[in-house]
């Protein structure tokens, strides 16, 4: 496979600090925090994908999350204030904040890990989580799926558009879904 997966790309973002980090938290070396990292990323992927094909409020909430990560005045802050800019306001922090409970209890169930310990990973991979969406959102990640453009494929007046209206939630599947598709990938490793 030649893209990048999304769980390459946040463990790419962590860098070695960080997930030396993560694996004393872990109680495990950087092989097994690396697996650790990739599972929970992948729930959280898999979470969002779910909740933003939902038509309800979770859903809209989830897919105006994407829509202002894909948004290209947040590339300026992303780039001009760094993990702070995202932090600061954007909704995908809050969205990712809110999966964090159940996907930590899911990764949990699957590794015998305790879900209070992948709580304080995900704590740690929210920042690198928002950095790695809005590069791909940019197409400036190697596995964005779009060369130059991480809209390519958008169907027009989707998030893909320049003058689409911010803020809108597009019907599930389509246009969206295809930028979540390049967003995310397919969820799995």
């Amino acid at each position: 496979m030649s893209e990048s997966s999304f769980q390459d790309d946040v463990l790419g973002e962590l860098g070695d600090d960080k997930l030396t980090e993560i694996a004393g938290l872990l109680g495990t070396d950087t092989a097994g925090a690396k697996e650790t990292v990739a599972e929970t990323v992948g729930a959280m992927t898999g979470d969002l994908q779910q909740k933003a094909a939902a038509d309800d409020a979770d859903g809209a909430e989830v897919r105006q999350a994407f829509a202002e990560v894909a948004e290209p005045p947040l590339e300026g802050v992303a780039a001009f204030g760094g993990l702070g800019g995202l932090l600061s306001g954007g909704m995908m922090a809050g969205v990712l904040a809110k999966v964090s409970k159940p996907v930590a209890n899911a990764v949990s169930k699957k590794t015998g890990i305790p879900a209070a310990t992948i709580s304080r990973v995900i704590e740690m991979l929210i920042p690198v989580v928002l950095a790695v969406l809005a590069k791909r959102a940019s197409g400036k990640a190697p596995g964005s799926g779009a060369p130059g453009s991480g809209a390519a494929g958008a169907a027009p007046g989707t998030l893909g558009t320049p003058g689409a209206a911010p803020g809108t939630s597009p019907a599930p599947g389509g246009g969206l879904g295809d930028l979540l598709g390049q967003i995310l990938g397919g969820g799995k490793k």
